[in-house]
């Protein structure tokens, strides 16, 4: 227990140092790049900073190779979740996570049983007709841990393969996003693939909005503690700074796919992209 602290700890400042360096960056007005009218380069542009999770969903998006980001989650229960992404080449990333719950409060952290890894590999970059394919590994689950089940209120996706396009729609960026998943998390006897589809649409320069459908076809036993068989609909908005700092706001399982639920999960996200 004690070394989980230690490394949650570490990661965590490693994350502070990321912030308070970028806290004394500032792009002088002359070097701030000119937007371009072409219309096949700014989609280009587009794809660079494109989500490379919706909210729970992966899409086709990578970080760019030699750079790295935080994803820092707070749900319910005092939990605390950060991820660590790395663009290890040009079409792979790899990263980490770790977490748990009653990490703020007063109570002892009831930290995550083990660190989970991601990896996500790009067979198909996107052009201007056809979409990005991506295979990927998620571990990370998301909200509470169940020891009994060794599974997460909400399943990871485990092994997936997802399609993304962007468009320009009145000059409005709009990523669409399809995949299919098999979890790994599966003691509680259901099981099998699924699917998930979702979009993102950058509403302003400051401003974006994302939303994600999971069928959740691994989580529909009505007889279990989970999942009712409406699958999970999410939805969040986001407040970008620079592409390099995004704060958001998400709305989890709105549909209420989980006996006893009577409102809405509320989860508090921050990204942070920096290079090496």
């Amino acid at each position: 227990m004690r070394l989980k602290t230690i490394v949650f700890c570490v990661v965590f400042a490693m994350f502070s140092c990321s912030v308070a360096s970028f806290a004394q960056y500032q792009i002088p007005q002359e070097q701030k790049p000119k937007p371009t009218e072409n219309r096949v380069t700014r989609l280009s542009e587009l794809t660079t900073i494109a989500p490379r999770k919706l909210i729970d969903c992966p899409t086709a998006a990578l970080l760019p190779r030699g750079s790295f980001d935080f994803d820092i989650r707070f749900f319910p229960n005092g939990g605390v979740n950060i991820a660590l992404g790395i663009g290890l080449m040009r079409r792979l990333n790899v990263g980490m996570a770790f977490g748990g719950e009653e990490i703020i409060g007063e109570r002892d952290p009831n930290w995550n049983p083990r660190i989970e890894f991601m990896v996500k590999y790009r067979l198909v970059n996107e052009t201007y007709m056809l979409p990005a394919f991506a295979l990927g590994f998620d571990s990370q689950g998301y909200g509470a841990y169940d020891d009994s089940l060794k599974r997460y209120v909400t399943k990871s996706k485990g092994f997936y393969g997802v399609v993304s396009k962007n468009y320009l729609v009145l000059e409005i960026p709009v990523g669409f996003h399809f995949g299919g998943n098999y979890s790994l998390e599966n003691e509680d006897k259901d099981r099998g693939m699924t699917f998930y589809l979702g979009g993102d649409v950058r509403i302003t320069e400051d401003i974006a909005g994302t939303m994600e459908y999971d069928l959740a076809l691994n989580d529909n036993r009505k007889d279990e503690l989970y999942g009712r068989g409406y699958g999970y609909l999410n939805i969040g908005i986001q407040w970008i700074f620079q592409d390099r700092l995004i704060l958001e706001l998400d709305l989890k399982n709105v549909l209420r796919n989980k006996p006893g639920d009577y409102t809405m999960g509320r989860e508090v996200r921050m990204i942070y992209v920096e290079s090496f």
